[in-house]
């Protein structure tokens, strides 16, 4: 993408993803396990289950809309910009 692009650069660092990586995986196995462990009756835990997908689901729906929000912004500004220059 960079060669293509000269002025694209990458966002993150490789350390920077991994430790998100990281940090997400290890935040289920924590709440897997310690679900697992609870005493609660099968029912409560696949509430519980089904709660944790769905906030991160929307997590990542939320980080991605107002990402891509935001690039849009850019982009039309920049198309403006270019228009304004045309005609003036």
């Amino acid at each position: 993408m960079r060669l293509e692009n000269p002025r694209h650069r990458m966002r993150n660092t490789a350390a920077f993803t991994g430790m998100a990586i990281a940090g997400l995986v290890i935040g289920y196995a924590m709440f897997f396990i310690g679900l697992y462990n609870a005493p609660f009756q099968l029912n409560v835990k696949g509430y519980y289950i089904a709660v944790i997908l769905l906030i991160s689901y929307s997590a990542i729906g939320v980080q991605k809309v107002t990402r891509d929000n935001a690039e849009d912004k850019e982009i039309l500004a920049e198309q403006e910009a270019r228009r304004e220059f045309h005609q003036g």
